[in-house]
C-alpha cells in the first residue's frame, strides 16, 4: 500500500495544530475504530450507535469476494460484459470512482433524466447485466431504472430474472422482493453502514467487481489503513485532515477539493457527496467544491476558503498559504476520509450520519407526482430559455438580466450552487460554466447534476448556513421513457424531483433561478455564451 500523506499550510495547519492534540487526548481514533457511539453528543447517539459499522468494513467484505469473481466468470461465460449499474449517492458514486481508477468499463445510470435512460436502454442490451442497488429498494430512481431494465430484457426475448442482480440491506422489502422474483444474485450488505459510507462494503464492491475491478486489493489497502487510522497518535492523518476539514477558526467552510496528480479519476465528486450529506445540518457544516488546479478558487484567496489537494503519496506538493494535501491509494483514501468526515463532525458538534433534509425534497418530488399540477408558466421566454424565477427578479425582462438579479443575491460568504437536471454523459461540456461563475462571481461555486446531487449536496444547500444561491436548469426531452406499473414517466419523474427541491429551497429563503432549455443543444449553447460574456 502507498503510505497515507498530509501536508498543511497557514489555516489548516494552526487547525491541526489547535485539535490534534486534544483529540489523542479524548483517544477518538481508538474509539471511533471501537464503535463508541458517544462521540458526537447526546442528540447524535441514537443514529450514531446504528452507522458505525464503516470502520470494519474492510474486513467484514473480505467473504463477498469469492462470489462477486464467479459471478463475474460466469456472466462473462455468457458473453454478459456490459454491467450497468443502478443507484443513487453513495451507491453509484464509489463505483464509479472505483472502476474509473482502475481503467474498466461501468456503465453507471445514477438519473432519471429520459433522454440518458434511453441511451441505456439502447446500448448492447444483450450482453447487458444490471446491478441495482438500494439499501430499502424504496429509492424512487433506483426502482424506476430496474422496472424499465426489466421491461427492455423481456420485449427483447432475454430472460430478465438472469440479469438483474441486487445489492440492498438484509430483511429489506427489496431482499424479500428480489429473492420472490428470482434474481440473478442478491448481495446482503452491513446495515449498520449509512449509504455515503458504503464504499467499501457490497454497495461498492458487487458493481466495481463485476466490472472487472480486483476488489480483494483494494480490500487489502483499506485493512492496512485501518491499522494506521485507529492509532491514538499526533500524527494520525485521519485526525489531522478531520482538524483541517472541521477545526480551521475561523470556520474556512467552504472546502476547494482539487485534484492534483493523485491518479484517483473522480475522487473529488465521491469525496463531495461525503462530506456535504454528513456535515451540512442545523445551519453548520462545511461545503465540498469541487474544482480543477486552475480553478478561480484555488488562487482567489477568500477567506472562508480551505483548498485541499489530492497527490501522489510520492510526490512532495508545493502548497500556497491556507491548503491541505492528502495521498494515498484510493482505498486507503477511501477509508481516511470517511474517518476524517467523522472527526469534523465531532468539531463541528453535528451529527455526521444523518440526513435530515434530504427526504424533505423527495417528500416534495411525491406530492407532486401525485398532484400533477400545471407547470408554473414562464415569466418570459428568451431564445431556447424559459426563465422562472422568485420576486427578487424584479423588473428583469432577459435571460442575462435574470442571471446577474441571481448573482445580486449573492452575499460575501455565500456560493452559487449551478443543478442541471440533463443528461449528463451527452452535455458533460455544461459543466465549464462552474469556473466562468466562479470567476465572475469571486464566490466558490458547486456545479451538479440532477437528480443525483439530490442524494448529496442536496443536504448541505437546505441544511448547512443559509448562504447559496441556486441556478436550476431543466430542460424538455426529446423522447421520454415510461415506468411500467407507475402512472408517470421518467420525463415526469425528473421534473417533479426539480420542482419539488426549488420548491423547498424556496420555503427556506434560498432565491432559486429556474432556466427550463425548450431545446437542450441551443440551450446549453445560449448559456453557455452568456456566463462567457459574464466572467470576461
Amino acid at each position: 500500500m502507498s503510505a497515507l500523506t498530509f501536508d498543511a499550510t497557514g489555516a489548516a495547519r494552526e487547525a491541526v495544530d489547535a485539535h490534534v492534540d486534544q483529540l489523542v487526548a479524548d483517544s477518538v481514533a481508538s474509539r471511533i475504530f471501537a464503535k463508541d457511539h458517544t462521540l458526537w453528543g447526546r442528540d447524535a447517539e441514537e443514529e450514531s450507535a446504528k452507522r458505525l459499522g464503516w470502520v470494519e468494513a474492510a474486513s467484514v467484505s473480505q467473504p463477498l469476494v469469492k462470489d462477486i469473481v464467479a459471478l463475474r466468470d460466469a456472466f462473462r461465460a455468457e458473453a454478459v460484459d456490459r454491467i450497468v449499474l443502478c443507484g443513487m449517492g453513495g451507491s453509484s458514486l464509489a463505483p464509479e470512482v472505483i472502476a474509473a481508477t482502475a481503467g474498466v468499463p461501468l456503465t453507471v445510470l445514477d438519473s432519471t433524466d429520459p433522454e440518458q435512460v434511453s441511451a441505456a436502454l439502447a446500448e448492447r442490451l444483450e450482453n447487458t447485466a444490471i446491478v441495482v442497488s438500494s439499501k430499502s429498494g424504496s429509492t424512487v430512481e433506483t426502482d424506476s431504472q430496474r422496472r424499465a431494465f426489466e421491461a427492455a430484457f423481456t420485449a427483447a426475448g432475454i430472460d430478465a430474472t438472469n440479469r438483474i442482480v441486487v445489492v440492498t440491506d438484509p430483511g429489506s422489502p427489496l431482499e424479500m422482493a428480489s429473492r420472490q422474483a428470482g434474481y440473478r444474485a442478491v448481495f446482503t450488505a452491513d446495515p449498520s453502514v449509512g449509504g455515503r459510507y458504503s464504499a467499501l462494503t457490497a454497495f461498492g464492491l458487487v458493481p466495481s467487481g463485476l466490472a472487472g475491478v480486483d476488489i480483494q486489493s483494494l480490500l487489502d489497502d483499506a485493512e492496512e489503513a485501518a491499522e494506521i487510522l485507529r492509532d491514538d497518535s499526533p500524527e494520525n492523518i485521519g485526525l489531522r485532515l478531520g482538524a483541517a476539514l472541521g477545526g480551521t477558526s475561523p470556520l474556512r467552510d467552504k472546502i476547494v477539493i482539487v485534484e492534483d496528480g493523485s491518479g484517483i479519476r473522480g475522487f473529488a465528486d465521491w469525496a463531495e457527496q461525503l462530506i456535504a450529506e454528513s456535515t451540512g445540518k442545523i445551519g453548520r457544516g462545511v461545503l465540498p467544491v469541487v474544482a480543477g488546479a486552475n480553478s478561480p478558487e484555488v488562487s482567489g484567496g477568500a477567506g472562508d476558503v480551505l483548498v485541499v489537494r489530492l497527490v501522489s503519496s510520492d510526490s512532495e506538493p508545493s502548497l500556497r498559504a491556507n491548503e491541505a494535501a492528502v495521498g494515498g491509494t484510493l482505498a486507503s483514501q477511501m477509508l481516511m476520509w470517511e474517518f476524517a468526515t467523522a472527526v469534523a463532525g465531532r468539531l463541528l458538534g453535528i451529527n455526521p450520519f444523518d440526513q435530515p433534509d434530504v427526504e424533505t425534497a423527495k417528500a416534495a418530488a411525491r406530492g407532486l407526482l401525485d398532484a400533477q399540477p400545471e407547470p408554473t408558466p414562464a415569466l418570459f421566454t428568451e431564445g431556447a430559455i424559459e426563465v422562472r424565477g422568485g420576486d427578487w427578479l424584479d423588473s428583469a425582462s432577459t435571460v442575462e438580466e435574470s442571471v446577474k438579479a441571481l448573482l445580486t443575491q449573492l452575499g460575501p460568504k455565500g456560493y452559487l450552487s449551478v443543478q442541471a437536471y440533463l443528461d449528463r454523459l451527452a452535455f458533460g461540456q455544461l459543466e465549464a460554466v462552474r469556473d466562468e461563475f466562479a470567476s465572475a462571481t469571486g464566490r466558490p461555486t458547486t456545479f451538479g447534476w440532477g437528480p443525483r446531487f439530490l442524494h448529496s449536496t442536496g443536504q448541505y444547500h437546505k441544511g448547512g448556513p443559509a448562504v447559496g444561491v441556486f441556478l436550476q436548469i431543466t430542460a424538455d426531452a426529446g423522447v421520454d421513457v415510461d415506468i411500467p406499473e407507475r402512472p408517470f414517466t421518467f420525463g415526469q419523474l425528473i421534473a417533479a424531483q426539480a420542482a419539488g427541491d426549488a420548491q423547498i429551497l424556496a420555503e427556506h429563503g434560498r432565491p432559486v433561478l429556474r432556466l427550463h432549455f425548450t431545446d437542450r443543444a441551443a440551450g446549453v449553447a445560449q448559456l453557455t455564451d452568456l456566463v462567457s460574456a459574464l466572467a470576461r
